[in-house]
Order: structure tokens, then C-alpha cells, then sequence
């Protein structure tokens, strides 16, 4: 006979797996800290407002808290109470008047309500974070809730893209969808919303591979924030790592993400998660006590060694996940794992991922950390997609090219150079020639590819395409910090106007430069990275930082994409991705060695003057805005194909022009082809070449601003 919910039966338990999970007769319950003297188990009503039931768990295994209730049912509303030392000044922050979220909580209810009592001390108190505050608040926190754990793991049909095929996607889950017209209302702004089948079409067509969303897992909208009016749109303040946000359900009901998935995959698109590991949503010590803070703050934390009282700031966002304590590690590596084997995602962006690596007793950056370690020798994790972000804020922080093999990383150097470049800055053509080629110089070392580069122009942090080219300054007032927040190096250039302009020439050039971006972009070697909306042209009016602001400032305006301008770029877009799919030269998996490497005895990239001739090392030097090559196709007979099939390709002539003057070319000589014709120009508003056939050694005019690109013939004309 079951006991009643009041008094529930309380069984040892076991102390893994941690969480709580259900096994089909009852709840498991396990919660490591090291430090803590007593964990409680905090039972809540439907409704997360009354407190129901308050048992200690029986035992203490292995450094976890653990207990068994065979009386609870998926659908239980719990937290935490954890008791110890308030001793700030040794690290440790135990109140057991704060109700605790469960750090592997697969779904919570409720959100957080600001109010003084999440805080550990008594906020405002002249002693700080040394005084303490008894005041409860669980009816200001999130629950979290039981759920079904006892299925098997859902099977997945998953596209596995290879990445020299692979073209990222970059959206938030749900800003994509509020201004859709062909998502219901209720939808919009839900994993369901973006599951429609009128958007995995759309995505479909437009020719991504993965789409990459920023995070969704559970998060917190700072204070200050909520003060204002404001919320923390893009969500890098994660106070959870297995429950997704509640912003993105209709229903409380994981099963929504899964349909998701299962969506895309369906489409042939792979689903991949920006994720915050390497700091939480609690602040520096000055931050509430929501869930690791209370639990055990010393073991959860980075904290100062000379100065326990204080966490260490690598992330800008007042504390920093230590990774080097086990539990720590292994509780990100089950996040993971949960959600590639039970949510369907196929890869992972790590947001500053150097703090993830920062090991050591000097906390520095570690190529050979456990992070990395446990990463590439997991059965799940090592076969999925990995992204870094290589920097953040602390010192030593940013290791672009310093990550381990089976990385990909945010390639920020080739944002700036592409940017400087289209702007008309000198000096930039040496530089550009190592970027589009899949910066040989920064990744080619330890078998890995250019693939490794996750080539971007636009994220979302930053200008969105179109703003690129319509401002030279940031416009961040909405945001509520007098403009002060957001990157002054925009490396932007606005025609001549500062943002909206109804001068034809000033629009006809935006749109040119816009053409000539996504063409850099995707005719580099690398992984190309585009951002959701650039496509049809979606303005955030020169807000180059709008991670507050959920509302028309970010989401895309769908009916530019009916519109001329938005409709026509779309095509352009198309047009460019398919040109890139189709040919492997363009999506190469080997760095380019400049030599000749077949029996035609073509060099796999030939760099051209304008005259012509092969360059010399001499001849990168000046004032030139102009980066002429060949791409041969022939090459490709070294890079076989699954089933061991040859990757021959054509031959191109790629010509990136960014100076404002038109510009004599000569093709090269009949030694390298004896014709070339047409195929793709950025003075077309689709991009399409009008089939110009340009002998060898004859010379051919280049508008200002342009890319061209010229197929090999085989027969002169």
C-alpha cells in the first residue's frame, strides 16, 4: 500500500544515474556534492507554489546524496535543500533556506521570479555576501520535474553530413518563427513553430545542411534586464544543462525538441546546439543562490585560490564552470550525451570554449585537457560534430588553431579579413589568399582539415549582412546601456549613408556588396557559417548587439523575403549554394599545396596578376584589391570518395575585385587552359554569368566591386 505523498516512503536508493529517474515502480534520486552535510528533497504540489513533502536523503555514496521513492510518479514538481558551512571566505555557500534546481532537471516549471530572497546573503546588507539571509525561496524558483526515463533510447535516423559538404545555418529557435506567416500563431516562437513543415521545405530549398541554434537550453534573464523591460534573448545564461527552455514548449513536454529533430533530419539536415558550458547563470559571488552555488559552490566554480570568497571571471559573465573537479566534467558529458541520444542533436557550438580546456593549478589553456580527453575518447560524443568557439575573456584566452583533432572552430580572422577587404582596406590581399584556401596557416597541423575553419561573415553577435554595408557605427540604444555595449571594430563600410537610404546608387551598391560577401564566403575552402534572415537582406537597424531584445529588432522579417531586393538575394543565394554542392573543387578536404600534383602538370592553385601571370612573392606586396586563382579540378583525382570513386572536377578562374575602379584582366596563357567561359557574376543580381567565352591571353574589363567566376573549356571557342 503506497504511503501517502505527505510522509513518503524514503528507500537507500543507488547513486548513479544522477538526477532523478524514473524506473517504471518509482523515482531515484542522486545529487553529488562534496562538501554538503545534509541534502533534502523538496516535494511540490502541481502548481510549484506549496510544498508538500521535505525528506532527507538516507544516503551518502561516492561524494553523491542519493534516495529511493517508490511512491512518486513522472509529472513530481522537486528541489533541493543542501546544508553546510556559509563560509564565503573558504568558498563554501551552503544555505539550506534556498531551494535548489536540480543541475540534471530534464524539465522545470515554472521561471524564475526576481526577488531579494534568492539571494544567499542579504542583498543590499553593507557586509555584502559575508552576511547571511534566512528568508525561503522556493516559491520564487523553479521546479524541477520527473520525468518518464524508463523507455529506451529513441532511434535516429540521422543524416551524418560530411564536413566538406556541410553548410551551417545559424537561427535562434525562436525569433525564426514569430513573424512567420505560414506558422500558426500558437506556434510561433516554439520548437513546433520551427518544425513546420513549411519551414523544413524552406530550409530544404534554400540548400543548409545543419542548422545551428543558439542555445535552448533552460535559462535566466538577468535582473537588470528584467528591471528594464528586457529579457536575455539569445540565452547564453544557462541554469540548466539537460532541460530545455520553457519559452520554446507549448506543453511541458520534452517531446516537442524531439519532433524537431526528427523534422530536419527527415529533410536531410543535421541539428546542431550552441551550448553554454563554461559558465552559469548565478553571476559572480555576488549572484542569487539558485542551484550549483548552493549545492556546492567550491567544487562547481573556478574560485580565486588566494581568495576563496571570489570566483574566477574568465567568461565576462562573473564565474567560470571548473571542469577539472570529475563531477563537474561528467555532468557536461551527460548533458551531451543526453542530447544526442535521447533529443536527436547531431553536433554542438561551444561558447567560449577556451574555459572549457583551462586546467591546471595556473588554469590555463590545456589542449590536452580532460575536457578534451573525455571528449575524443567517448563512443557518442567523439562521432558528432564539435565547435568551438576559440577565445574567451581570460588570459591566454584566444586559441583560434590551438584546439585537438575533431575540432572545428569559429574562424573570427576570417570574418575581419573579408570584412576589411570589401571595405577597400590595403593590405589585405596576402591575408585573404590564406582564408579563402581554408587558412592553411592556422590549421594544418595534426591531420586536420580545412574543414576545421567554420568560415563566417555575419553571426549573431555582430551586424547582421545588411547592416554590414548600410552603417559604419553601432546603434545599440534599445538595448538601455547609452550605446556603450557591442563592438566598436564592425569593419563596416555604409556606401556613403548612414543606415536607411532611397538613393538608388547607395541601395544598387548595398546589394552589390552584400553579393560579393556571400560570394566570398562560399567559394572559400572551409566550412561556410551563414546567418538566418542574411538571405532575403533582415535588418537589425545597426543594433550590433541585440541579445536583449525579443522583439522585431531580431526577429526576421519575413515579408522582405516577398519583396524585390529580399526576393532577388534569396535566388542570388540559392544560386551560389548550389554552385558549391555541385562542385567539389570549391568544398576541397585538403589544404592546397601549390605545387603540381597530376600528370597535367597544373599547380592545385595557381595565383594570377592582373596581367596574367603567376605571382611572385613579390608581387603580394602594395596597395592592390584585387585576388585572382585557379582552382584545378584535375586535382581532385587524389581525393577519392567513399567507395573509393575520383573527386575530378573542372577547373575555375575565381577573380575578387574590391577596388572602385574597373580593372583590365588578362586570362593566363593557353598553358594553363585555352579558354574560359562565364558562370557566375556578382554584377547579376542572381549571380548567374551571361556564358562570356575569354580566350587565353585575352584581356577582359572588371566592373568595381565584383566576383567572377570563369569555368575551364577545353576547346577554344
Amino acid at each position: 500500500m503506497a504511503a501517502p505523498l505527505d510522509r513518503p516512503r524514503v528507500w537507500p536508493g543507488l547513486p548513479y544515474p544522477l538526477g532523478a529517474h524514473w524506473d517504471g515502480r518509482g523515482v531515484n534520486f542522486a545529487l553529488f556534492s562534496l562538501h554538503a552535510e545534509k541534502v533534502e528533497l523538496c516535494l511540490f504540489d502541481d502548481s510549484g507554489q506549496r510544498e508538500t513533502a521535505r525528506v532527507a536523503l538516507p544516503e551518502y555514496t561516492d561524494e553523491v546524496w542519493h534516495g529511493y521513492l517508490p511512491d512518486l510518479r513522472p509529472g513530481q514538481l522537486y528541489g533541493y535543500r543542501v546544508y553546510g558551512p556559509y563560509a564565503p571566505e573558504r568558498g563554501h555557500r551552503f544555505n539550506h533556506h534556498k531551494l535548489l534546481i536540480d543541475p540534471y532537471a530534464r524539465l522545470l516549471h515554472g521561471a524564475v521570479r526576481w526577488h531579494d530572497a534568492l539571494y544567499g546573503y542579504r542583498f543590499g546588507d553593507a557586509r555584502a555576501d559575508l552576511s547571511f539571509d534566512g528568508r525561503d525561496s522556493a516559491r520564487y524558483v523553479p521546479k524541477g520535474v520527473v520525468v518518464d526515463t524508463a523507455a529506451e533510447p529513441p532511434e535516429w535516423h540521422r543524416p551524418c553530413t560530411p564536413w566538406r559538404r556541410s553548410v551551417v545555418y545559424e537561427m535562434h529557435a525562436g525569433g525564426y518563427t514569430r513573424r512567420h506567416p505560414q506558422v500558426p500563431a500558437a506556434l510561433r516562437g516554439s520548437f513546433r513553430g520551427l518544425a513546420e513543415p513549411a519551414l523544413i521545405a524552406y530550409l530544404r530549398d534554400l540548400g543548409v545542411t545543419a542548422v545551428e541554434l543558439l542555445p535552448v537550453h533552460a535559462h535566466l534573464d538577468e535582473r537588470r534586464l528584467v528591471d528594464s523591460g528586457l529579457v536575455n534573448y539569445w540565452g547564453y545564461n544557462s541554469i540548466g544543462f539537460f532541460a530545455p527552455d520553457n519559452r520554446f514548449l507549448t506543453h511541458p513536454d520534452t517531446g516537442e525538441f524531439r519532433l524537431l529533430a526528427r523534422a530536419l533530419h527527415s529533410a536531410g539536415i543535421e541539428l546542431l546546439l550552441d551550448v553554454v558550458y563554461n559558465h552559469t547563470g548565478e553571476g559572480s559571488e555576488l549572484g542569487p543562490t539558485l542551484s550549483f552555488r548552493g549545492i556546492d559552490n567550491a567544487s562547481y566554480y573556478h574560485l580565486n585560490p588566494a581568495t576563496p570568497r571570489h570566483t574566477l571571471d574568465f567568461t565576462g559573465c562573473g564565474n567560470s564552470l571548473n571542469l577539472t573537479q570529475p563531477r563537474v566534467l561528467q555532468l557536461v558529458l551527460d548533458s551531451l550525451r543526453y542530447w544526442v541520444q535521447q533529443m536527436g542533436v547531431d553536433g554542438f557550438r561551444f561558447d567560449l570554449a577556451t574555459t572549457l580546456a583551462r586546467d591546471g593549478p595556473d588554469t590555463a589553456f590545456d589542449p590536452g585537457s580532460g575536457f578534451f580527453d573525455a571528449v575524443r575518447q567517448d563512443p557518442v560524443l567523439s562521432t558528432v560534430k564539435l565547435i568551438a568557439e576559440p577565445w574567451d575573456l581570460g588570459p591566454g584566452g584566444y586559441r583560434l588553431g590551438g584546439f585537438p583533432p575533431g575540432w572545428g572552430e569559429w574562424n573570427d580572422s576570417y570574418r575581419d579579413t573579408v570584412r576589411s577587404f570589401w571595405r577597400g582596406d590595403v593590405g589585405q590581399v596576402a591575408a585573404l589568399a590564406s582564408r579563402l584556401t581554408g587558412s592553411s596557416d592556422i590549421f594544418p597541423h595534426r591531420g586536420r582539415r580545412p574543414t576545421a575553419s567554420l568560415n563566417f561573415i555575419t553571426a549573431h553577435d555582430g551586424f547582421t549582412l545588411r547592416d554590414l554595408v548600410s552603417y559604419n557605427h553601432k546603434h545599440n540604444a534599445a538595448n538601455g546601456e547609452d550605446n556603450r555595449d557591442g563592438t566598436d571594430n564592425n569593419l563596416s563600410w555604409n556606401g556613403g549613408v548612414e543606415g536607411p537610404s532611397d538613393d538608388p546608387a547607395i541601395e544598387a551598391l548595398r546589394q552589390q556588396q552584400m553579393r560579393n560577401l556571400l560570394a566570398t564566403l562560399l567559394l572559400s575552402q572551409g566550412t561556410p557559417m551563414l546567418l538566418a534572415g542574411d538571405e532575403f537582406g533582415h535588418t537589425q537597424g545597426g543594433n550590433n548587439n541585440a541579445y536583449c531584445q525579443d522583439n522585431a529588432i531580431s526577429w526576421p522579417d519575413w515579408a522582405r523575403l516577398q519583396r524585390g531586393d529580399g526576393a532577388v538575394l534569396h535566388r542570388y543565394l540559392c544560386c551560389l549554394l548550389e554552385l558549391r554542392e555541385r562542385h567539389g573543387v570549391f568544398r576541397r578536404d585538403r589544404f592546397f599545396s601549390g605545387q603540381s600534383i597530376t600528370a597535367s602538370g597544373h599547380k592545385d592553385i595557381l595565383w594570377l596578376n592582373a596581367d596574367g601571370s603567376e605571382k611572385r612573392a613579390t608581387d603580394w606586396q602594395g596597395e592592390q584589391h584585387l585576388l585572382a586563382f585557379v582552382l584545378d579540378g584535375d586535382a581532385g583525382v587524389q581525393h577519392l570518395g567513399p567507395q573509393g570513386e575520383s573527386r575530378r572536377d573542372n577547373s575555375y578562374l575565381v577573380i575578387l575585385h574590391a577596388g572602385t575602379q574597373e580593372v583590365q584582366f588578362r586570362a593566363p596563357p593557353a598553358a594553363v587552359a585555352v579558354a574560359w567561359q562565364r558562370v557566375f557574376d556578382t554584377c547579376v543580381p542572381d549571380g548567374r554569368g551571361d556564358g562570356l567565352t575569354l580566350p587565353a591571353g585575352v584581356t577582359c574589363s572588371l566592373p568595381p566591386r565584383c566576383v567572377q567566376v570563369f569555368e575551364r573549356l577545353d576547346v577554344a571557342p
